[in-house]
């Protein structure tokens, strides 16, 4: 990640101020910390043209487009971009189906979102800020151990920093080079306190350069126990949720990120079953990282390809599946469902119509793996596609150490 000494003095601030600690409970700030912070939001927030509230009380400033929160990144100054910006990518191959998709319109209140020109980016608050003072450390790179048994040499995933997985993963042994992936992924509401978070993703990585898309339910990050969407940068030891930090561009006018999901379904309610379509798709015109959303592929905004060092060019590794953090002594939280799959609709946690773009942005047949680093609290099943239909499917979750 190219970053500038300007900008580094800002994010040490900002790390300063929001700087992990793992003690719970009441927070109080010194006048110079409530100075820092009121600085900081000065920094974050950029003035609005419009302001809009969801549903559940969310507060979104509908920012011109020019100055959101993207382009304080130091190699994003001198950008062309604009607000009718469209991706060159290839059609993305993906079986019919008669799938409910949960579309964004419904975190809105009905007023049709920003004015052209604008894109809606959540207003920071203080609360938002101290918060995070007890964010969990980034999620380090998937590290195996290797075990013998009767059956021979066998791989086990090794839990990292309090994070936990139950996903279907390309293997690491083949040379892939991969331009995009995608999902449809049912969504739940598995029950999580602070400082726990449990979620589903799709994650693109190459080295220490990793983005993601997908829902979340985290009350440390969002100060709440809803599903929302969220989009993730990480490269090395650095990265961030949503727009809180530079890079990402938005181009949509209408749907928030980080905004919650309404009325989401629970457990065995196959009638009222939601999904939600998501994809990462790499410009073949540009190298930009686009996010794609609902079964239309509506194109929300883009990382573009001069803030990254190793995803500049393709990716090498993808996963599709359930993920939870805890922190050491707190109880591991559920996943997914809050059930191990039982192969049942509406039921599981599952990721549908599990799709690999090549370099040249051409939806190919891969080979996956199943891993989850603690079987007894998780479990994940892989379903390749069957001869004749184009649907790769995985099945995740746990009740984590809840009793």
């Amino acid at each position: 990640m190219q970053i500038n000494q300007g900008i580094i003095q800002q994010i040490l601030v900002l790390y300063f101020i929001l700087s992990y600690n793992e003690v719970q409970g009441e927070i109080s700030l010194s006048e110079l910390e409530d100075q820092e912070l009121e600085s900081q939001l000065k920094l974050l927030n950029k003035p609005a043209i419009k302001t809009i509230t969801t549903t559940y009380g969310d507060i979104y400033d509908c920012v011109d487009f020019y100055k959101q929160p993207a382009f304080d990144h130091p190699s994003l100054k001198n950008h062309n971009f604009h607000p009718n910006m469209k991706p060159t990518l290839s059609r993305i191959q993906q079986s019919s189906g008669t799938s409910k998709s949960k579309e964004s319109s419904t975190i809105w209140l009905n007023d049709g979102g920003c004015p052209f020109g604008s894109v809606p980016i959540k207003r920071i608050t203080k609360d938002d800020l101290i918060r995070q003072k007890h964010m969990p450390p980034p999620e380090v790179h998937t590290q195996f151990s290797q075990t013998r048994n009767h059956s021979g040499l066998k791989r086990r995933l090794l839990s990292t920093q309090g994070y936990r997985v139950a996903i279907v993963s390309t293997r690491d042994d083949l040379d892939y080079k991969f331009g995009g992936a995608g999902m449809t992924s049912t969504l739940w509401n598995p029950s999580v306190k602070a400082p726990q978070h449990s979620g589903c993703r799709l994650k693109v990585q190459k080295s220490s350069d990793i983005i993601q898309i997908g829902w979340r339910v985290d009350p440390t990050l969002y100060g709440d126990t809803l599903t929302r969407m969220f989009i993730h940068f990480q490269a090395g030891n650095i990265g961030c949720f949503d727009t809180l930090c530079p890079g990402f561009v938005l181009v949509d006018t209408e749907i928030g990120i980080g905004a919650p999901f309404s009325n989401v379904s629970q457990r065995g309610d196959i009638h009222n079953l939601w999904e939600y379509s998501m994809y990462l798709d790499r410009d073949l015109a540009n190298g930009n990282w686009w996010v794609l959303v609902e079964e239309t592929h509506r194109e929300i905004g883009f990382w573009p390809q001069n803030i990254f060092t190793q995803l500049a060019s393709f990716a090498t590794h993808i996963e599709w599946g359930g993920v939870a953090y805890s922190p050491q002594n707190i109880p591991e939280p559920p996943m997914g469902s809050s059930f191990f799959p039982t192969k049942k609709q509406g039921y599981d946690g599952s990721c549908n119509k599990i799709i690999a773009l090549n370099y040249r942005g051409e939806t190919i047949m891969i080979n996956t793996i199943p891993h989850t680093d603690n079987p007894d609290f998780y479990r994940v099943y892989d379903i390749p596609p069957t001869k004749g239909k184009f649907e790769h499917v995985a099945l995740y979750g746990g009740p984590g150490e809840t009793t």
